[in-house]
């Protein structure tokens, strides 16, 4: 057990007061540190890359999972049993060998099974394939009370859908079964289409959305005027093998996804302001071509740019930056957020633009049918203003926030969002989650 004083989310901000950390490496670990829960209970922490204060605890206990990670049983139709504390970059590695693929894989590959569970995180993929938690065939929890139980949608549904998008309130993931997809290489065939601002972006979108199973956009709101919200649109889908060059074909299930390196240290000012932005966003619309079809790509390429560089957050300095992401249903609403950005005073470069379909049965879960925006913004004075407006948007289209990358929201805008907010809450009263399991954001939200 250590003491730690400085606990965050990858955002940087905010930071929890002294917490004391454990790490779960058994089921007896688990068992004794819930026991053993004061007042400010018990929060789970995967990897970190919750963006806000979803592993924060102050005062509390934080309960580290990535120690829990034992169990990797691949079965020959393509389900996984595995620990909840493997991460998605670990499966990947182990199950592409043998031409298999996770169902849904966010922007990410360091996160936990059950992080990944818990904010039943999404990918390029929603509107075809749903949420993570959508391919989950069973789940083991370990209850307030130390009981082990197997949950699945079939069994105890209202638990399992409640701890899917739970955030981690209702027990903890130990042991998860998964339904995996089957493809030939580890590469992408990818289309690439550039767009002069927002409109063309969305109506690329409501013309070709359909076409492929991965789909995103990064978009810019540094450059404003008629030119605000030009984007670069990717789509794409498993390649055959058919499709790779003769290099790639000698090993075309090899696990290809580069890096860089790492950002060493946090400078002592953001890096990200008004002229680096532009920048980069100048220089990431021009580098892509005004269309292209069929691009074979590799991991890093088409899922994971961002993990190209480790510890990439440290750039935006020690005050941090918020990740805002909200869904809302109508494209209107979405010009009207992009337009409420683009003419403020803050500054975002990594803006991405995703089609949600339908939402599945979780009262927790994220994704609703509609367009979900994303973009970072360093933490300086004013910013709360803004992100208040945007708030207001989303809230009068009746879309919602995504509570993995939420640091600052209220209750009230966070339950206009969520309607089943008391379906989950009396899960949690059911299983007695609710006298152990909190953290920041749950006490911050009432949930």
């Amino acid at each position: 057990m250590t003491y730690d004083p400085g606990l965050s989310g990858w955002g940087g901000a905010p930071r929890s007061t002294p917490a004391a950390r454990v790490r779960a490496t058994d089921l007896d670990a688990i068992r004794r540190v819930l026991a053993g829960a004061g007042r400010r209970g018990v929060t789970l922490r995967g990897l970190g890359r919750s963006y806000g204060d979803a592993s924060l605890n102050a005062g509390g206990t934080v309960l580290e999972m990535p120690a829990l990670d034992g169990t990797f049983v691949l079965h020959d139709d393509g389900r996984l049993t595995v620990s909840a504390g493997h991460s998605l970059d670990t499966i990947l590695r182990r199950i592409l060998p043998h031409g298999w693929w996770l169902p849904v894989v966010p922007g990410t590959r360091q996160v936990t099974v059950g992080g990944a569970i818990a904010a039943d995180v999404h990918g390029k993929n929603h509107h075809v394939d749903g949420t993570f938690g959508a391919h989950v065939e069973s789940l083991r929890l370990v209850l307030a009370d130390g009981d082990l139980v197997e949950v699945s949608p079939t069994q105890d549904p209202e638990l399992f859908w409640a701890t899917v998008g739970g955030m981690g309130l209702t027990g903890v993931i130990v042991e998860a079964t998964l339904r995996l997809h089957r493809v030939e290489t580890s590469y992408f065939l990818v289309d690439t289409d550039r767009t002069d601002d927002v409109h063309g972006l969305l109506d690329l979108i409501d013309a070709h959305g359909d076409e492929h199973r991965y789909s995103v956009a990064w978009f810019d709101t540094a450059t404003t005027g008629a030119r605000l919200g030009r984007a670069v649109l990717t789509a794409g889908d498993s390649a055959p093998v058919s499709a790779l060059d003769p290099e790639r074909r000698r090993d075309p299930l090899a696990f290809d996804a580069p890096t860089l390196g790492k950002v060493p240290l946090t400078p002592p000012l953001s890096l990200v302001n008004r002229w680096t932005a532009r920048a980069f966003n100048e220089l990431w619309y021009r580098k892509a071509p005004a269309s292209r079809r069929g691009e074979v790509q590799d991991i890093t390429q088409f899922f994971h740019p961002l993990d190209l560089v480790d510890d990439w957050n440290r750039v935006y300095g020690p005050a941090g930056f918020v990740q805002y992401q909200a869904v809302v249903p109508d494209r209107e609403s979405l010009v009207e957020l992009v337009e409420r950005i683009g003419t403020s005073d803050h500054v975002s470069s990594l803006n991405v633009l995703k089609r949600f379909g339908a939402a599945n049965p979780s009262p927790l879960s994220f994704p609703m049918p509609g367009l979900t925006l994303a973009a970072d913004f360093p933490i300086r004075p004013g910013l709360g203003a803004l992100l208040a407006d945007l708030d207001a948007i989303v809230t009068a289209a009746g879309g919602r926030l995504y509570l993995a990358k939420d640091a600052r929201t209220d209750a009230a805008t966070l339950a206009a969002g969520y309607p089943r907010l008391d379906d989950f809450r009396a899960v949690r009263s059911r299983v007695g989650a609710d006298r152990v399991f909190t953290s920041d954001l749950a006490r911050r939200l009432e949930l």
